[in-house]
């Protein structure tokens, strides 16, 4: 087995399909399932067999596959400690970030870093917080960025917190709450089944601070897996919503109320860069989470 072979089980292992794990490989379904059928014939054994409409792996699979991850992880440590020698900031930086913070925050981070660090090569996966986690734990990433307040026993730091807010086009009476429609963030599919943790919790405090003060529950008119969604809907007088104050622009003209519980706490949601105290030695890893720590976010 060299390379090429772990990486192909660590895409069916993450992909359970071999469509979307040749997709990740940039190789065509054949090629893979020609590479695929090459490793069964040299351990004589079958790896994976066919579930619903993606794949499983056999019991020799998986252990083959397990294998493949911790061949993977010590080839880029050993990368990881040939690049560090030198005393240059160079060499390839892995990051992990859910989907929001990818998409609005970490584009600038690392186009600041990088201008520091012009010779460091940054590989980013995004994904749901859970997807994240996940990531880390395998040690497939070095840093990650994920809302939520996960069980991480290694090295923490909280660079976000913000308010959850009710948002309308004006102002409303909160006691008719009740009676008015409420556009819901309803999460995807996907996070349902990954278990995402942040939509969980956040939901849970959400329900807390409405039982906290009504009787009767919310009138849901319209279900929507976007936080935009949900206020471009709003904006357009079909109901309010409750979201993360971080998706309320500036020159919106938007009724806002930061969400409280009875006894003053206010409802919040925090992000936070995990990262392993081992891969401090990593000199690209070490500049790059002493940056996030000094970073003022937008």
């Amino acid at each position: 087995m060299d390379e090429k072979d772990w990486l192909l089980l660590q895409a069916l292992s993450r992909e359970k399909s071999l469509t979307r794990a040749a997709e990740r490989m940039y190789m065509t379904q054949p090629a893979l399932t020609y590479r695929l059928q090459q490793l069964e014939k040299r351990f004589g054994v079958s790896l994976i067999v066919k579930h619903g409409k993606g794949i499983r792996f056999t019991p020799e699979g998986e252990y083959l596959a397990a294998y493949a991850a911790k061949m993977l992880a010590e080839l880029r440590d050993t990368r990881d400690h040939i690049v560090n020698m030198q005393q240059e900031v160079q060499g390839t930086l892995r990051i992990g970030a859910s989907i929001y913070f990818g998409q609005y925050e970490l584009p600038l981070i690392i186009k600041k870093f990088l201008e520091l660090y012009p010779k460091v090569q940054i590989h980013v996966d995004t994904g749901f917080s859970s997807e994240i986690y996940d990531m880390l734990l395998q040690e497939e990433i070095q840093v990650g960025i994920i809302r939520g307040d996960f069980q991480w026993l290694d090295q923490k730091h909280l660079i976000q917190e913000e308010n959850i807010c009710l948002v309308s086009t004006e102002e409303l009476n909160l006691d008719e709450l009740p009676s008015l429609p409420r556009i819901n963030y309803r999460a995807p599919k996907l996070a349902v089944k990954l278990g995402d943790q942040m939509s969980f919790s956040l939901k849970h405090a959400i329900d807390q601070w409405w039982h906290e003060r009504y009787a009767e529950p919310p009138s849901i008119t319209m279900q929507v897996d976007s936080y935009e969604t949900c206020k471009e809907m709003a904006k357009f007088g079909l109901g309010y919503t409750i979201i993360p104050r971080v998706f309320i622009r500036p020159n919106e003209e938007l009724y806002t109320v930061d969400l409280t519980m009875l006894d003053g706490q206010p409802i919040t949601r925090r992000t936070w860069m995990l990262y392993r105290e081992a891969t401090m030695k990593f000199t690209v890893v070490h500049r790059f989470v002493a940056f996030l720590k000094q970073y003022e976010l937008r």
